[in-house]
Parts: structure tokens; sequence; C-alpha cells
């Protein structure tokens, strides 16, 4: 597996470069990136980010700095993918639109976790383990859950405020 036609900082580190499909994109200083992992084309990897093994980044995805993505995250790109036209002809890139995704500089997001296309999630926001993210998540917040909400304890009227691991997070909603 190749790292083609990327422009990746000195700094970054691959834990098996062998291991690894990630072309087109950009990586950031600093940046871990566990073995495989692919990162398409047109996807940007901050500064200091870890990749965790088995994570997906297409094309579209933006990752700011100091963001975490845990083992086997899946990002989405496309809001409704098919693989052939009306036609029946395969489909190609003139046949979807690209919807993109943005994720906020520290935001952590949980192993297993998907995120649908065409959302933000914002700075220091905490995705918590095998959640579905469909909606944009705000600032700080935490969420949980399929689909993902904000996390809170069962019986509580408020939010989970500071849990103390992302496994506490998941057990919370």
């Amino acid at each position: 597996m190749p790292v083609v036609n990327a422009r990746i900082d000195a700094s970054a580190e691959f834990v098996d470069p062998a291991l690894v499909n990630v072309y087109g994109c950009t990586v950031g200083p600093g940046t871990r990136i566990e073995p495989f992992v692919e990162i398409q084309r047109g996807a940007a990897v901050g500064a200091r980010c870890r990749i965790g093994a088995n994570a997906f980044l297409c094309e579209g995805v933006s990752l700011e700095d100091d963001v975490t993505v845990g083992p086997g995250v899946m990002f989405t790109n496309d809001r409704h993918p098919r693989a052939v036209t009306a036609a029946g002809t395969l489909m190609g890139p003139e046949d979807w639109t690209l919807e993109t995704t943005r994720v906020g500089a520290g935001a952590v997001i949980g192993a297993n976790a998907t995120i649908l296309c065409g959302l933000a999630i914002g700075a220091g926001a905490r995705i918590a383990p095998g959640s579905v993210v469909t909606r944009d998540v705000p600032p700080g917040a935490h969420v949980a859950g399929v689909p993902a909400r904000a996390a809170q304890p069962a019986g509580a009227s408020a939010p989970l405020s500071h849990p103390t691991s992302l496994l506490n997070l998941a057990e919370a909603s």
C-alpha cells in the first residue's frame, strides 16, 4: 500500500509506511499514522494529529490540528451512494456530489465511530466509540450513541460535563 503524490511534512510519522494507503492528500507536522489507514486525495490532516489503525479519511475530510481519530473510524463523503447511474453505467466522479466534513482543533473521535458527510465537528468536541454522527457537533460538545446525541447519564437532566474517558462517555448514553 503506497504513499503517493501526497504532501507530507518530514516530521510526520508512519508506524509502517508499507501498510498505509495515502495519496493526493496533505499531512501536517508531528502527525502519527497507524497501519492500515487510508487517506484519500483531497483530504487534509493538520499538525500533531493521531490517526488510529484501520481509519478511513476520504476525499473532502479536513482535520485541524491536534485531532485524534481512533482505530476504525470511518468518514463518508457521498450522501446518496450508488454503484451505477440511472442508465446502468458505473458511476464516475461527475455522477455524484462530494460533501465535505471539517473536524475542529483538538477534537477526539473514538474507535469505530462513523461520521456522515457534510458535517462540522467543533473544536474540542468528543465523540464516543461506536457513535454514528449524523449532524454537526458543537465545539466542546460530548456526544455518544446511534445516532450521536449529547451524552448524559441515565436519569440525569444535564449532559455529562467532563467524562473521565471516552468509554465513560459511551456508557453514559
